[in-house]
């Protein structure tokens, strides 16, 4: 058998701003393009669906995001990264609250 290289996978950096369901949220990814005519700098942004294997994203979390294979109808991305935790005092909390669970369970299981 040949060995293939893999192809240059697309990484992007954007915002989780969703969590549509089990495994899944929206990372919102802004961009700055100038306007054709007038040369002014102007806000874009694009949403993307992404999968999050292990569920540990929360909402206001920067995120890196990997080019996949279609995982779904609208997930085209998966989650490489959490690059900074969101600041968020809810999220802080369930964060906890998730720590605190785990622990429980490893304690539990020895």
């Amino acid at each position: 058998m040949s060995t293939e290289t893999r192809n240059a996978r697309k990484t992007l950096i954007g915002v989780v701003t969703s969590r549509s369901g089990d495994k899944s949220v929206k990372v919102t990814i802004p961009y700055k393009i100038p306007h054709p005519r007038y040369k002014k700098v102007i806000n874009r942004k694009s949403v993307v669906h992404v999968h999050d294997e292990k569920n540990e994203t929360h909402v206001g979390d920067k995120v890196e995001i990997m080019e996949t294979r279609p995982l779904s109808r609208l997930k085209r991305f998966r989650i490489l990264r959490i690059v900074t935790l969101s600041a968020d005092v809810e999220v802080a909390a369930a964060r906890a609250a998730e720590e605190v669970k785990a622990e429980a369970a490893a304690d539990s299981e020895a």
